[in-house]
């Protein structure tokens, strides 16, 4: 409450070249800065990228046993990627992502390790203790978004397929590169309606034991959504 925090963020245009510069420090939060960029090489065919670095970063990991440790270092994180439309408008997107604040293969393995023994103890002794530990540090450190450090993310869609209008099919396909697990996403967007969109999503999970996706609580889901927008 009694924590005050400074942000900003500077955008400029430098050779035909969006750039934007931000910066967060504070007494809540160490300080950290970060830019992006994004360039038109020709008309149908971008680059863009990001980097950002936390100063003494700190980052919660537990062992296979149970035992909490915690480690300070700069963290850097990056992301480059394309996006190509071609002539028939299909639109390709493809990125990688270090995530300098990720685990490790190991360190996500000791989690689930951690997680299966002390949902044994549990149901051998209905002592919930280590199961609180290990949920509260889930929630706020290994549940997060692309928990692990090196990902591809490829998107694909296509506009107006078959000539059918304001009909927008997509696949989206995120790769975990560190232990081998992925995501594939396809997608069916129709905005025929004025105001409204309507949209139906698959969720494919692939992944071995102890894999970031192999360990999701699903492995297939499908989802139809409707979004009406009132004027």
């Amino acid at each position: 409450i009694s924590h005050i925090n400074f942000a900003g963020k500077l955008y400029l245009l430098f050779y035909n070249t969006d750039i934007d510069l931000l910066f967060l420090t504070g007494q809540s939060k160490t300080s950290r800065f970060g830019f992006d960029f994004s360039r038109n090489i020709s008309s149908n065919f971008e680059l863009h990228g990001e980097f950002a670095y936390i100063n003494n970063f700190r980052k919660k990991s537990i062992d296979d046993i149970g035992n909490v440790s915690e480690s300070t270092y700069d963290a850097k994180s990056y992301l480059l990627g394309i996006r190509y439309l071609t002539q028939n408008e299909t639109t390709i997107i493809c990125e990688y992502f270090r995530n300098g604040a990720g685990f490790t293969t190991d360190e996500m393995g000791s989690f689930f390790s951690s997680v299966d023994k002390a949902y044994d103890l549990f149901l051998r002794s209905n002592d919930e203790n280590s199961l609180i530990k290990t949920l509260s540090l889930s929630e706020v450190s290994y549940s997060r978004q692309n928990p692990m450090r090196d990902y591809l993310y490829l998107r694909i869609s296509q506009k107006d397929p078959l000539n059918i209008l304001y009909l927008t099919p997509s696949l989206t396909w995120i790769y975990n590169l560190n232990d081998n697990s992925f995501s594939l996403s396809p997608e069916l967007l129709y905005k025929g309606i004025t105001n409204l969109e309507l949209r139906l999503k698959a969720g494919i999970i692939i992944g071995h034991r102890n894999t970031e996706y192999g360990e999701k609580q699903n492995d297939f889901k499908l989802e139809f959504r409707i979004r009406y927008y009132f004027d």
